[in-house]
């Protein structure tokens, strides 16, 4: 039975820095407010879990005791099996864990404070103590023979290194020192040595510690997990992870020999987990696979007992109010999606990109006037130095091209025009140059090769190899450095780091790091500095959601310490010329600062937009409806729609008052949800269409930086721009550590509040946590989005779904642990996963075609490649590029394909036990569009039904979003978002991507029409 949680009990009891005491003091207020408790409430479910994925375990001294991590609890387990007993409160992630000698404590490492430390409880639960502190990660830990030290491993000397904790003195020592990763470290039975994985590059392995100095034990370059020496000390077990499986193997010191001793091959093949082994003898071992706990006898290994155990915990299922939406024409709505903020030189105007065009506003003149009216789209607008003209960006030539627009005359000229997508340009100093990024071929996420050209001439050189999505580029005034922010990555065993000034030399001198504050993250990436003031004293930037300054010589080099310049949430700062203010967005407004006295203008802005809505009847003849909710098809109907809503659907009858649309021979559905997906400007206009061109009327993106995610959405929605309904959320609202560019690092809770007024005044459909946020912050963010009627994702399942988060992404994806509690590497996932998914009403996401599934369907469909749309919308060096990433990954990747079977199974479990499953596919990383097909057809090719697979993709998507009143499925009254296809979806999944035309919000595409680019 779990403990009753208590925050004033941990409060008190836990020794906590003081971001973790701040955290826990607003929830703490948060859970006992009633005006926001009485906006949520929830059913609560007790489920009972007898299978662990990827949990590990340890034995205790007596050998009567297992400690085990089950979903991020220490619990205690009797070695003869039986109930589980908590013994930590499952907010920290608690995992992986140790007995001191003596048997008194358990050691673990736990997330509580945002970064991974040690901690220790004692075995009855109580007495709950953090042992390493700081901004760095350690984990695995390991108790010594004698009870007087704790080795783990840590990345707090810049890589995954071996280190000893005294626990007398609390003195750290550093065991190893090499570049590469050293972790998972495990003593000896007499204390005199230890093992460890080593990721060395000449000979990455087991290797061994001791006072005279470390050996290798045995090469091994698959992924190696957990060391254990057997009681004599003879031997040593670890997990070996091949790709194509997941084994335990012993070493035999003396000889220098490995072998596999459990069974990678075959029906009984071994899922064994990446954790150490304990002992019960010299012969008999404790170890964790195929979800159980096991127990073998070395040589024996067939005949393994298992060890049972009932782990009880609590899910809730949300019951709030969502927010509420208006999609009707009429009500003239305010414009948000301001992008691209740029002050010119002298102050007195603002340019932005808003509506898929560039707009100039004039201080005293609320009303902004476009610079550009046009069908394609128009962003990221900079002024030259002296306020003559404006570089943007725009795909009129085809792709994401430079233009210039002249201030005086008006004229327009491409000066750039590359094969791939540009973004971020940013004048020189003397208006000579204007750097940029370019993209490759597959233009994902924003990666990009920063260039210069020269303004006069139109030459092009590049000056940096490509960069992992860089911030908008930034000169210092004598134009020999460039800035931006960029990752300066804590090691390469994980995918995470924090964002620094990035000084790159234009005299080819070696790239430098900076940073005002070294262990903490700079804002978003994107537009939010570095930016060199044009006296080139100071730069701006944004840290923890405010607007800040620090000095700087001409090289870059910091020479002050940083001033805070604003209070509420600031982005996007641009210099005027003489250095004196700076122009920022402050959430949905226009604001200026002077420098010398710290006054801050609100500039007004009067700026609308409304939906396009058509005003006619049509009538749509169809031979075959599937309407979202049914297995069957309605046949031989007539849907009739008035406006963007459907009248009614009615047996057909000829000669109705509309415009009639024949599909007597074609099938209807309703226009699908693509449920995660992350886009950007760079891609440019025909980015909408292409979504449409597939059938897909609406999108749920996962992640993005708002105001371009708010743009797009009003750019599609308003007619500037075709393209399908978007539902939002900002960045990935992430901890101390982040990877993404448009991961956004929340450190306080004073932060996060800005954060959280910020969704609801920009008007967010989500809120998406990432992988290093806090339970205990994750818990107030969903407290407050509740409370506004938004509902939270994350990557997690519990304790998310403990306080009610109400999505999870990906049956696998991205884990600060380096493992996943969903999956395993093998891809399967356990009782407890299904359990708690079906349980608690958690939508999940799979992404099962992220997973393998798109080039599992490329393998087994030999026209998988062959759609139109695919050829229009994508370059053939981009498709040549997909149809080789199968054997690329294969390489890579060995079993990478061929595991993928596993994840079908868990998909199809889950959609036969009850779980709400939707369908997402986290493109770009596969191809826009196409993906969502790829994933419907790796759901039907698992054993989903077409009608189910139809239903999570329409329906279902519908209600996850929370907008099932009016979308999802084909009924009178919803809205008029429907795909017209050729075949029988329901029989051949594969029909769904023959699409004829496309209907959203009562305006009809024909294909035709939508891959057709729009005219200049």
């Amino acid at each position: 039975m779990i403990r009753p949680f208590s925050l004033s009990g941990i409060i008190s009891s836990i020794s906590l820095n003081k971001f973790c005491r701040s955290a826990l003091a607003v929830v703490a207020v948060l859970l006992f407010n009633a005006d926001i408790l009485k906006a949520s409430t929830a059913d609560s479910v007790k489920v009972t879990l007898t299978e662990g994925t990827n949990m590990a375990v340890d034995l205790s001294p007596d050998k009567k005791t297992i400690a085990a991590d089950i979903q991020g609890t220490i619990w205690s387990i009797p070695i003869s099996g039986g109930d589980a007993k908590a013994l930590t409160d499952g907010m920290g992630d608690d995992r992986q864990p140790s007995w001191s000698p003596d048997g008194n404590k358990v050691a673990f490492q736990s997330f509580r404070d945002g970064y991974y430390h040690i901690w220790a409880v004692n075995k009855d639960g109580s007495g709950l103590q953090q042992m390493t502190t700081g901004v760095f990660d350690e984990r695995e830990p390991e108790w010594s023979p004698d009870g007087k030290s704790i080795i783990f491993s840590s990345d707090r000397a810049g890589n995954y290194d071996i280190w000893k904790m005294d626990l007398a003195s609390k003195e750290l020592a550093q065991l190893t020192t090499d570049p590469a990763n050293d972790y998972y470290p495990s003593f000896s039975a007499d204390g005199s040595k230890i093992a460890f994985v080593s990721e060395r590059t000449a000979a990455p392995g087991i290797y061994i510690w001791s006072a005279d100095g470390q050996k290798l034990a045995i090469k091994n370059a698959v992924k190696l997990a957990a060391p254990s020496w057997n009681p004599a000390g003879t031997h040593i077990y670890f997990n070996a992870f091949s790709g194509a499986s997941s084994s335990l193997v012993e070493i035999d010191i003396s000889a220098g020999t490995s072998k596999t001793i459990t069974l990678t091959t075959g029906p009984k093949q071994s899922d064994v987990f990446p954790f150490r082994v304990s002992w019960l003898s010299d012969t008999e071992y404790l170890y964790t696979a195929d979800g159980k706990i096991k127990i073998a006898e070395i040589g024996q290994e067939e005949e393994e007992r298992i060890v049972p155990f009932k782990a009880v915990v609590t899910v809730v299922t949300p019951n709030y109010k969502r927010k509420t939406y208006d999609f009707n024409a009429g009500k003239p709505k305010q414009v948000k999606g301001i992008k691209g903020l740029n002050v010119s030189p002298d102050g007195k105007k603002f340019v932005f990109s808003a509506l898929g065009d560039i707009w100039l506003l004039e201080k005293g003149n609320p009303a902004p006037k476009a610079i550009t009216k046009d069908l394609f789209l128009d962003a990221d607008p900079t002024w030259s130095p002296d306020g003559s003209q404006i570089a943007f960006l725009s795909d009129r030539s085809g792709t994401m091209n430079l233009w210039v627009h002249d201030v005086k005359t008006g004229k327009q000229s491409v000066l750039v025009k590359l094969d791939y997508d540009l973004n971020y340009p940013a004048w020189s100093p003397d208006g000579s140059k204007i750097a940029f990024y370019q993209a490759d071929s597959k233009n994902t996420w924003g990666r990009g090769t920063l260039q210069t050209v020269e303004v006069k001439s139109g030459k092009v050189e590049k000056i940096h190899e490509s960069l992992f999505v860089p911030s908008q580029p930034s000169w210092s005034p004598d134009a020999k450095t460039i800035a931006v922010s960029g990752l300066q990555v804590n090691s390469s065993r994980y995918r995470e780091g924090i964002n620094k000034f990035l000084l790159i030399s234009l005299d080819k001198q070696p790239d430098r790091f900076v940073s005002p504050e070294p262990d903490r993250s700079l804002g978003m990436r994107a537009k939010n500095g570095p930016a060199w003031s044009p006296d080139g004293k100071n730069i701006a930037y944004v840290q923890d959601g405010l607007l800040w300054l620090v000095g700087v010589d001409p090289a870059g080099n910091l020479t002050g310490s940083p001033k805070k310049l604003t209070a509420e949430l600031s982005e996007v700062p641009s210099w005027t010329a003489d250095s004196k203010s700076i122009a920022f967005m402050a959430t949905d407004a226009i604001k200026h600062i002077n420098l010398a006295d710290g006054k801050i203008e609100s500039i007004p802005l009067n700026f609308n937009w409304e939906f396009k809505q058509p005003k006619e009847t049509i009538v749509v003849h169809a031979g075959k409806v599937f309407d979202g909710k049914n297995a069957a098809y309605l046949t031989n109907v007539d849907i009739v729609i008035s406006g963007n809503r459907i009248q009614e659907i009615v047996p057909h009858k000829a000669g109705r008052t509309g415009k009639l649309i024949d599909a007597s021979d074609k099938t209807v559905i309703p226009g699908l949800f693509e449920m995660h997906t992350h886009q950007h400007a760079m891609t440019g206009e025909k980015l909408g269409r292409l979504w449409l061109s597939y059938g897909i009327t609406s999108l749920r993106e996962t992640g993005s930086d708002p105001y371009d995610a708010l743009e797009r959405k009003e750019s599609w929605d308003s007619g500037n721009l075709t393209g399908p309904r978007e539902f939002f959320t900002g960045g990935l609202t992430d901890g101390t550590r982040i990877y993404y560019g448009l991961a956004n690092s929340v450190k306080s809770t004073a932060q996060l509040d800005m954060e959280l007024e910020r969704a609801h005044r920009l008007g967010y459909d989500l809120i998406k946590t990432y992988v290093r946020m806090p339970d205990i912050l994750q818990q107030r963010i969903t407290i407050f989005a509740h409370a506004h009627g938004i509902p939270v994702s994350s990557h997690e399942i519990f304790p998310a779904m403990r306080y009610g988060v109400d999505a999870v992404e990906h049956i696998g994806g991205t884990s600060r642990r380096g493992y996943s509690p969903k999956i395993t590497a093998m891809n399967h996932s356990y009782q407890d996963v299904k359990e708690l998914l079906v349980k608690s009403q958690m939508n999940i996401t799979p992404t099962v075609s992220l997973q393998g599934g798109f080039y599992a369907m490329a393998a087994k469909d030999p026209a998988f490649y062959d759609n139109k749309q695919l050829k229009v919308f994508f370059s053939p060096e981009f498709i040549a590029e997909s149809k080789g990433g199968m054997t690329m990954i294969e390489k890579m990747f060995p079993g990478y394909l061929s595991n993928f079977g596993n994840i079908q199974k868990t998909a199809k479990s889950l959609m036969g036990s009850g779980a709400k499953m939707t369908a997402g596919t986290d493109s770009p990383f596969i191809p826009y569009a196409m993906s969502l097909h790829s994933e419907l057809q790796s759901w039907v090719d698992g054993g989903i039904s077409p009608f189910e697979t139809l239903r999570s993709a329409t329906l279902w998507s519908a209600e996850a979003v929370g907008v099932s009143k009016d979308l999802g499925s084909l009924e009178k009254g919803k809205l008029a978002d429907l795909v017209i296809v050729d075949g029988d979806p329901l029989t051949n999944i594969k029909d769904a991507w023959n699409v004829k035309s496309v209907m959203k919000n009562g305006i009809l595409f024909s294909i035709d029409e939508l891959l057709e680019k729009p005219v200049k």
